[in-house]
């Protein structure tokens, strides 16, 4: 006698299904990647250990294999985890410079001002002069 239907699984009219993991494969698996602050750090545990067992003990927790630990501690003794001085991108500028780039735009929109109000002041000069209320100025000579 074939049943089609589907299966009583047990657990009684309560129990909660348990979710079907997903069946599709990654078409290609992505590497994990360490920085050099948790490699420096699984190496300084991996030293200090002292008894058997203890580094598998360590690799088994961390999910890693012994081959990186070879790896990590040839970067290491190269010098390639250490920290670096400074970040990757252009240095920042000192406070002087910062200081100088401000002044510099300030001057830039100063002398702008000044030349709007010197051409004010020279239309207000022939406006006065095309209404007869001023005088030309006298020229400078010898």
């Amino acid at each position: 006698m074939a049943d089609s239907g589907p299966r009583d699984t047990g657990g009684g009219p309560g129990a909660s299904a348990a979710p079907v993991p997903d069946p599709e494969v990654v078409p290609r698996a992505s590497r994990r990647t360490y920085t050099s602050k948790y490699k420096l750090r699984i190496l300084k545990e991996v030293d200090g250990c002292k008894e058997d067992g203890e580094v598998g003990g360590v690799l088994r927790r961390e999910g890693l294999y012994s081959s990186l630990l070879s790896t990590w501690r040839e970067q290491r003794r190269r010098g390639v985890l250490e920290p670096l001085g400074k970040g990757r991108g252009r240095d920042g500028k000192s406070a002087a410079e910062v200081e100088s780039d401000g002044l510099r735009a300030e001057n830039a929109t100063l002398r702008r001002r000044l030349e709007q109000m010197e051409a004010m002041v020279d239309v207000q000069k022939k406006c006065l002069l095309m209404l007869g209320l001023a005088e030309p100025a006298p020229r400078g000579g010898s």
